[in-house]
């Protein structure tokens, strides 16, 4: 059932999401070559206990870290570890806040050291796709413009468009109804009204749109083994337009403007 969320619950959701934001922020500053990714995940969970949050992802269906860790051809569900991150990398990081019982989740993929600039061309496409997707999220639209925007910018650039993952409701709980894909029609699916609360995430390859899982029953990799990208907001339907619940704050670290794409600046 999908559930619609008053003015005091988006207000509580705007919240929890400040509190993801600034702590993908400081990620995006301190996250460099020679890290780990368990170090990754610790510095995460300190930031988001610091500001009175709960990790969401710790404890969901038995996972057992406060991020999400995906390098290169890992898409998404990648698990906080041992391994070393090195110059060149793309790093997607996942992660989720519970703060008064509501829940907000998002997600970046940031470059370690230098990267490729058809990596940085992949980021780049993956973020736009990301905020196409939001100008979509106008009431008396459908949930299909959401994913035909994210599908027609991303295959038109000659990317692909992950399907066997999709985003979300969010709000008291993590994942909620609708499910949102990546894909769609214009015109079609559930009516987009002012309350819906939606989590975005356009999961975008190099090459084949089809993952699979790894043995470790979370890990999702690109089948042909090429590089993807994750970008994510949490984001209210409103009667004046979409808002961003994880919009982060980049006047605290001017340095990531370089990870915003224009669309978000002028947000």
């Amino acid at each position: 059932m999908i559930t619609i969320k008053s003015s005091r619950e988006i207000e509580l959701m705007r919240v929890s999401g400040k509190i993801t934001a600034r702590t993908l922020t400081m990620l995006m500053k301190t996250v460099k070559a020679g890290m780990t990714t368990a170090e990754v995940d610790r510095l995460a969970e300190e930031s988001i206990r610091s500001m009175g949050g709960v990790p969401t992802f710790i404890g969901y269906h038995g996972y057992a870290h406060t991020i999400c860790a995906s390098v290169n051809e890992e898409v998404v569900h990648g698990i906080p570890g041992s391994r070393v991150l090195k110059d060149g990398d793309l790093l997607s990081i996942d992660i989720g806040t519970t703060l008064n019982g509501y829940v907000s989740d998002s997600a970046v993929t940031i470059p370690i050291g230098n990267v490729s600039e058809a990596a940085e061309r992949l980021m780049r496409v993956t973020q736009e796709c990301l905020m196409l997707a939001i100008a979509q999220m106008q009431a008396g639209n459908r949930l299909g413009d959401i994913g035909h925007a994210v599908q027609a910018h991303a295959e038109g650039n000659g990317y692909g468009v992950v399907r066997q993952l999709v985003g979300h409701g969010i709000g008291t709980k993590m994942h909620e109804e609708p499910q949102v894909p990546n894909y769609g029609s214009p015109g079609h699916g559930t009516l987009l009204r002012p309350g819906l609360v939606l989590a975005i995430e356009p999961m975008i390859t190099e090459g084949t749109y089809n993952v699979e899982t790894l043995d470790d029953g979370w890990t999702v990799v690109t089948e042909d083994g090429k590089l993807a990208a994750h970008f994510e907001h949490t984001i209210a339907v409103t009667s004046e337009g979409p808002r961003i619940l994880t919009l982060r704050d980049y006047a605290e670290h001017p340095d990531v403007h370089r990870y915003r794409p224009k669309e978000e600046q002028a947000a």
